[in-house]
């Protein structure tokens, strides 16, 4: 066995209706007057208002930055880090989907190290303390919630992350009643986004471990269970909690053994064409099954076991190699999802350009369990138009 190293959040409260016990949960960190970062959707669905409900009741003051959109550029992390300086916050609360958590986990960082945003960038470039932090996420997918990376838009169609183990937060608090309204597709673009981190986890050459197998395939086990009906019937409140803990479970798995080709030719079709991040990954995934099954075949087989029946599933580990790639063909269509660039109106012609985005992707591109090279990039690109 490999020597190894793992770390996650350092408490993760999983338990329907525990927005209400955000109050104690500041409390227990030395929260007095938190600053809650967002998003405009969060404050119009009316979550925000539970949350703000919850600290006045206990009689915390709090301010909410409300301005993250997705993929938040470096603007706005700015903007929300001015805010909780001017009004002198003693803790962050990052509320909503991975963009929101994103931005909360630098403005608590740099509110309290002083670091600018540029000098962070990278792994564990990061050298001072953060706030307290809190994470509530709103959609089960990201699994930001656990992990120690923020991602970052640079320029109109480049991103770079930080990478700092002072990212993880001191709560992650998991509550389906928080996700009950969201849109089916939203459930099912993020929904396959943990998968996505589940699979990816699981086959990640460099860093998987005994750990990470065992979250990663809990994950899939629970996503996988609990997805068609949680984006059919959303009120199914025990599949919504379900989906939480999965995604929570996934991300815990991929903070430790890193995500790999999915993501890497995903990030293209989200920088160029504003393509959601779940969409992107969904959209490449079978295709990048099949091209990485030579070299990660017996894994492979392995997943196949959790996602289908026992009855039906082949005996041969390339057979079973197909099956999870067809399994994922046929959830993609019965979430609803677009399974082809050509649907999102991609230009043919800049296929090439993307190939070439993605190559600039190799710290995830390392952690494939098969060389990929731009030719390849290019014909995944070509398989998914």
């Amino acid at each position: 066995m490999k020597n190894f190293s793992f770390t996650t959040s350092k408490t993760i409260i999983n338990e329907i209706g525990s927005l209400q016990r955000i109050g104690e949960v500041c409390l227990s960190q030395g929260i007095t007057k938190p600053l809650i970062v967002t998003d405009a959707g969060i404050k119009q669905l009316g979550l925000l208002a539970r949350l703000e409900q919850q600290l006045s009741a206990a009689g915390l003051p709090f301010y909410a930055f409300t301005e993250v959109i997705a993929d938040p550029p470096e603007a706005i992390v700015n903007q929300a880090l001015a805010y909780a300086k001017a009004e002198a916050v003693d803790g962050i609360i990052g509320f909503g989907g991975g963009s929101s958590m994103d931005t909360a986990k630098l403005v608590a960082l740099m509110a309290r190290s002083g670091e600018a945003l540029a000098d962070i960038y990278g792994v564990e470039q990061a050298k001072g303390k953060r706030l307290p932090l809190i994470l509530i996420p709103t959609t089960a997918g990201t699994g930001s919630e656990v992990t120690a990376v923020a991602i970052v838009t640079t320029g109109e169609t480049t991103k770079m992350g930080v990478v700092a183990s002072q990212l993880y937060p001191d709560v992650a608090l998991l509550d389906a009643e928080l996700t009950v309204d969201l849109p089916p597709s939203i459930t099912a673009m993020t929904g396959v986004d943990a998968m996505v981190h589940a699979v990816e986890a699981y086959t990640s050459i460099h860093k998987k471990n005994p750990y990470t197998d065992m979250l990663a395939r809990e994950a899939l086990r629970l996503l996988s269970s609990h997805i068609v009906t949680a984006t059919h019937d959303g009120n199914n409140i025990e599949a919504r909690q379900a989906m939480l803990l999965g995604a929570c479970l996934a991300g815990q798995a991929f903070a430790n053994a890193p995500v790999a080709a999915v993501h890497a030719l995903a990030y293209p079709l989200g920088g160029h064409y504003h393509i959601p991040h779940g969409l992107s990954n969904s959209l490449m995934l079978p295709h990048v099954l099949r091209f990485n099954a030579p070299a990660a075949q017996f894994w492979y087989a392995e997943l196949a076991e959790i996602v289908i029946p026992l009855s039906e599933l082949a005996v041969s580990v390339s057979a079973r190699c197909v099956q999870l790639e067809q399994y994922f063909i046929e959830l993609i269509a019965t979430l609803g999802l677009p399974a082809t660039l050509s649907e999102l109106n991609v230009p043919a012609a800049d296929l090439s350009l993307l190939a070439a985005d993605a190559m600039l992707q190799q710290r995830l591109l390392i952690n494939n369990p098969r060389e990929l090279l731009v030719s390849d990039a290019l014909a995944l690109y070509q398989a998914a138009f």
